[in-house]
């Protein structure tokens, strides 16, 4: 193991050029001579947690449902509006 330590510049740009730029770690870490194993420890570092996304995505899921139940609950009155209506017009005589 090795006890190189590397500055935090280094780091910053080594996985900028993976996330950003799209170069593997593979590659990176053989240019750069760093061990794939500590570039992807990096990258995970600075990646967002994975909690946030969910928590997001859950959020952006319940406004959607409750946009879609007002959406339903005005498209069933307007149902039964209209088919008030049509029964009221059938019982009519011509």
């Amino acid at each position: 193991m090795s006890n190189q330590r590397y500055t935090p510049e280094f780091k910053d740009e080594a996985v900028r050029q993976v996330t950003e730029r799209g170069y593997s770690v593979a590659e990176v870490s053989n240019r750069l001579g760093v061990s794939a194993h500590s570039l992807y420890k990096w990258v995970s570092a600075v990646a967002p947690d994975k909690s946030d996304v969910q928590e997001q995505e859950l959020l952006e899921a319940k406004r959607e449902i409750l946009k879609l139940k007002s959406q339903l609950r005005r498209t069933e009155e307007e149902r039964d509006i209209l088919k008030k209506a049509a029964r009221y017009f059938a019982s009519q005589p011509e």
